[in-house]
């Protein structure tokens, strides 16, 4: 994550050293579901990379209308391009997808499991205002349960070190799954708050 975030300073600091390093490379975006920021930034970061796009963003006017699993799919998608850039409605797809890819697979969200290359960004903006994670005291607010973004975003910042206040909405909690992971991979101590203390978190 550090190594990505320098690099990112340096394309910052100097975009045209980077213009051409990907020349003749094509990124294929393949979107089950709906999309415009996730989609649109990989395009057009490829493009500013000096490589191409083949995308797929309506499956319903591609073979998988017709029955063609995302086993083959990906096969067949791997071989025109040079990386996959994956957003599946199903938890594990860009795992599975990695496994029968000739190509590396960037997963751009997968049902309500994850969504890292928006963490990357999240976190990127926070140590950017803050300095640094360890120790910042995070408030991750609202509907807890069915955010991949948010999923994603927890085990980035208890791997890095910030603390985690979770802030659910009604009905809204963060999964069982989620805490048994934060407790065992990174032993973290879960807070939970209610809507009513959002406003004393930043007071």
């Amino acid at each position: 994550v550090e190594a990505i975030f320098k690099t990112a300073d340096d394309i910052r600091a100097h975009p045209g050293a980077y213009f051409g390093r990907a020349a003749g490379k094509i990124a294929a975006t393949l979107f089950y579901e709906p999309s415009t920021r996730t989609r649109l930034s990989f395009e057009a970061a490829m493009q500013r990379l000096g490589g191409g796009v083949i995308s797929t963003w309506d499956v319903s006017a591609s073979s998988v209308a017709k029955g063609e699993s995302l086993a083959d799919t990906i096969r067949v998608v791997g071989s025109y391009s040079d990386i996959v850039v994956l957003r599946h409605p199903w938890e594990g797809a860009a795992k599975l997808a990695a496994e029968y890819a000739p190509v590396p697979v960037i997963n751009a969200g997968d049902g309500r499991h994850e969504h890292p290359t928006q963490t990357l960004c999240d976190l990127y903006t926070l140590q950017e205002r803050h300095g640094t994670l360890k120790g910042l005291k995070v408030a991750l607010c609202g509907d807890l349960l069915n955010g991949r973004t948010v999923h994603s975003l927890t085990f980035a910042l208890a791997r890095l070190g910030a603390n985690v206040i979770f802030v659910p909405g009604d009905g809204k909690e963060i999964p069982d799954h989620v805490l048994r992971r934060l407790e065992r991979d990174y032993h973290a101590h879960i807070q939970r708050e209610q809507l009513g203390v959002l406003s004393a978190l930043f007071s």
